[in-house]
């Protein structure tokens, strides 16, 4: 029995889609802010702190690196209201997962930055009598966002991507637009084949975007 393509139940529920994708979008860039926050926080802290602090900021690295994203948004959405008497929406449970999610790789972006600030540059910063405070805000961090904006880009974009990963606890973002299609009209082939597009074209450009950032802010310093 063949398949014949059918776009025009996917245009006349299409608003599911772009609905979708807004929210993706919004997802992303909520928790990726929070995440970059997060993260510098504990990078920042971990080159600057003891043993025991780097050995509990590493466990939570290896615990998020090493736990699957979808197994983390079950264990906040449904596990933990079940153990702390905690009531929250779908969306501020996937927001606060993927931040945490983020966090944990921003910070092994954001350390490396950090260590790998030229030496010469934190001893020029000493002879002209910066405190340890005007070195990190005026010597360190600029030159670590010059050192780390192609991983950031990659990571961001990444993390865009893992929006998709809220459809299981039915956050109303661009795959759980394309499932509530493929349920009710049963396109399977056409529904995604228009989401694919629609990651790809919002993939570039981010992407696109984020080059020209690392552009300005190579030109800018």
């Amino acid at each position: 029995m063949g398949y014949t393509l059918n776009f025009n139940l996917i245009w006349r529920h299409f608003d599911k889609l772009w609905g979708g994708l807004l929210l993706s979008l919004e997802l992303a860039v909520i928790s990726i802010a929070i995440g970059v926050v997060i993260g510098l926080v504990l990078a920042v802290w971990y080159v600057s702190a003891g043993r025991v602090v780097r050995g509990i900021i590493a466990a939570y690295v290896e615990f998020i690196r090493n736990v699957p994203l979808i197994l983390l948004v079950y264990l906040v959405f449904y596990g933990l209201p079940t153990v702390v008497d905690l009531a929250y929406s779908a969306q501020t449970s996937f927001v606060a997962t993927l931040a945490l999610y983020s966090g944990a790789y921003l910070v092994e972006v954001f350390r490396s930055g950090l260590e790998a600030v030229p030496r010469g540059q934190l001893d020029a910063g000493k002879a002209i009598g910066l405190t340890p405070w005007q070195r990190l805000i005026h010597v360190r961090l600029p030159t670590m966002m010059r050192i780390t904006l192609p991983a950031l880009s990659n990571t961001f974009i990444s993390l865009f991507k893992d929006t998709s990963v809220a459809s299981v606890i039915s956050v109303p973002e661009l795959t759980y637009g394309a499932q509530w299609i493929n349920f009710n009209t049963f396109r399977i082939v056409e529904v995604y084949l228009v989401v694919t597009a629609m990651y790809l074209v919002t993939g570039y450009v981010l992407l696109f975007a984020l080059r020209l950032v690392e552009r300005w802010y190579r030109t800018a310093r």
